[in-house]
């Protein structure tokens, strides 16, 4: 009987050692899916990260482009309001001139009173007038 104890108790043996080899083999190859994958997924994330840098890099470009367009227009406009910032007075009290100052330089302009202004415009539509007689005639 001994034989037959030692028979089963070795083939107990043999049977838990196949059980722990086979149980040794499936940790290691779940040890192994589980290493692929967890790299499938850091890679997944550096590629997620390496593409969202690439755009944060793009719009801080085109952010930098902007402020500097805006900085030039700012400067243009800065510029032209200097050019056009000025003052206007008709100096009545002397001979009725225009005075003008655009940054810093003064212009001035005699202007006509109305009496002139009035005998101007009928001069214009006297000789309006003329032309049309004229046109007239030659049409005759």
């Amino acid at each position: 009987m001994s034989l037959r104890i030692k028979a089963v108790v070795e083939k107990f043996i043999h049977e838990l050692k196949e059980a722990l080899e086979a149980d040794l083999q499936d940790r290691a190859m779940r040890d192994r899916e589980m290493r692929s994958y967890i790299e499938e997924r850091e890679k997944e994330v550096a590629e997620r990260e390496a593409a969202w840098k690439a755009e944060l890099a793009r719009r801080e470009a085109e952010v930098v482009k902007q402020e500097q367009r805006l900085k030039i227009e700012r400067e243009n406009l800065e510029k032209e309001k200097n050019l056009l910032m000025g003052t206007a007075s008709k100096q009545d009290n002397q001979d009725g001139a225009l005075e003008i100052t655009v940054s810093g330089e003064q212009y001035r302009r005699q202007c006509k009173s109305e009496e002139e202004e009035e005998e101007e415009e009928e001069e214009e539509e006297e000789e309006e007038e003329e032309e049309e007689e004229e046109e007239e005639e030659n049409y005759s």
